[in-house]
């Protein structure tokens, strides 16, 4: 079989074979992790110059489908970023534990803050972003010792990720991440066209020893999740923290992005491990503590990167929506929502401690310092993933998370009712326990 029609390849222009190849990823036809056809061997096969083929695999990177990789050449990323996942509906009766959402009882109600919305309409020229969400974002930020002197508004930690990125690097450029992963940053750094480099961790967060690696490798970013790191719980506590200051202090040039996404509600102490980057940035999300339709964060960083950042959104979006800021601003500062983020706290604390100990007593290993889910040891995913949806729990595979660690399965503690996590536990000991067998003499 020629490699023009093993890969899809057709056309005689870089968009073209790569729109080719594009639909063979989305097909199936080719897998994550299949290798692409040397680019002179492609370029023999379709009539066209290395130059045309280099550029179509330069557009496939750059749309996030495959990976440059050095000797081993082009491979298809291991989940290309723009294929998009829907969730199948859930049988009656299955109770969802996959979705990683906050408890809807432990967001704050809306209709004070909707009162309280100001409804004049904003017009272009007025300052983009609100005095009093700034106020409440610095008072947040600064209370857990992040450098405020710069500071960005963004739709959501994910814009802000994606905008300090686009600021700094280039398509190409490898960025050290935690494995397992939030999907989403899998994803983004993919659509990116950057390549991801797997930092193994454990509940304390990176390990020094995989991070110091990975840095010797040249990446040229480092996304770290302090707390309640998704899909893990992981947390860094002050000794890890202070170990990994001093391993990223080696590369003052790497760029720095610190996804504090569930703040007040993380359930540990937050350690900021800037110390000195050259560029580097904090994100504080509101999605888990004020409701995740509430698309905003609040982006601290170098000036150059905010300048950048702002810069970039003026000639794009423009701002994030006024309405929503004031929205946030006023369920931030209110006093009854410090109430009910310390109750939340001590809530999914208590959840994810209790379902912990109730796999514990099952013989089942599993790790959750901070944030809404816990981390559940397995050998095989699929067969746990079905086998516990048949007794009745959904829960979410490991596989969409991990590059290089083991198998695993993340369970939303924050979802669980009084009485389940001993129920989900049970259920999920007898699918891992060994049948027991007796053989004849």
């Amino acid at each position: 079989m020629s490699v023009s029609r093993r890969y899809q390849m057709s056309g005689g222009t870089a968009r073209e074979i790569a729109s080719g190849v594009e639909a063979a990823i989305r097909g199936g036809n080719l897998r994550p992790g299949d290798a692409l056809p040397t680019v002179r061997g492609a370029a023999e096969d379709l009539g066209v110059s290395p130059v045309t083929v280099s550029s179509a695999y330069r557009l496939l990177q750059a749309r996030g489908f495959v990976l440059a990789d050095g000797r081993r050449g082009t491979r298809v990323t291991q989940a290309p970023a723009l294929t998009l996942r829907h969730s199948a509906p859930l049988p009656e009766g299955v109770r969802d534990l996959s979705q990683g959402n906050p408890d809807p009882a432990l967001l704050p109600n809306l209709d004070d803050a909707l009162r309280h919305v100001d409804p004049a309409p904003s017009l272009y020229g007025e300052y983009a972003n609100l005095p009093e969400l700034v106020a409440a974002a610095r008072t947040s930020l600064d209370a857990d010792g992040v450098d405020t002197s710069s500071l960005a508004v963004v739709g959501g930690a994910a814009d802000g990720m994606e905008r300090v990125l686009q600021a700094n690097l280039r398509p190409g450029d490898s960025v050290a991440i935690e494995d397992p992963s939030f999907t989403r940053v899998i994803d983004l750094i993919g659509a990116m066209g950057f390549t991801p480099v797997p930092v193994a961790i454990d509940e304390l967060g990176m390990l020094p020893d995989a991070l110091a690696r990975v840095l010797r490798t040249g990446v040229e970013a480092v996304i770290i999740t302090p707390r309640a790191q998704n899909p893990t719980g992981a947390a860094v506590d002050e000794g890890r923290a202070g170990r990994l200051k001093d391993i990223l202090a080696s590369r003052l040039d790497v760029l720095l992005v610190e996804d504090d996404h569930a703040g007040p509600i993380a359930g540990t102490k937050a350690f900021p491990l800037y110390g000195g980057q050259q560029r580097w940035a904090t994100l504080r999300s509101v999605s888990k503590f004020l409701g995740p339709d509430l698309r905003l964060a609040a982006l601290a960083g170098d000036p150059v990167t905010v300048a950048r950042v702002d810069g970039r959104q003026r000639i794009g979006t423009g701002w994030v929506s006024h309405v929503l800021q004031q929205i946030v601003a006023h369920l931030w500062s209110d006093p009854r929502s410090a109430e009910l983020f310390a109750r939340a706290t001590e809530a999914y604390a208590s959840r994810r401690s209790g379902l912990i100990e109730a796999l514990a007593a099952q013989g089942v290993r599993a790790t959750g310092r901070a944030g809404l889910n816990v981390w559940v040891e397995v050998v095989e995913e699929a067969e746990c993933v079905r086998a516990l949806m048949q007794a009745g729990w959904a829960v979410a595979p490991g596989e969409r998370y991990r590059m290089e660690s083991p198998p695993a399965l993340r369970v939303t503690a924050a979802a669980l009712r009084p009485g389940e996590a001993k129920e989900i536990a049970v259920a999920l000991g007898r699918i891992l326990r060994p049948h027991t067998r007796t053989y004849s003499a």
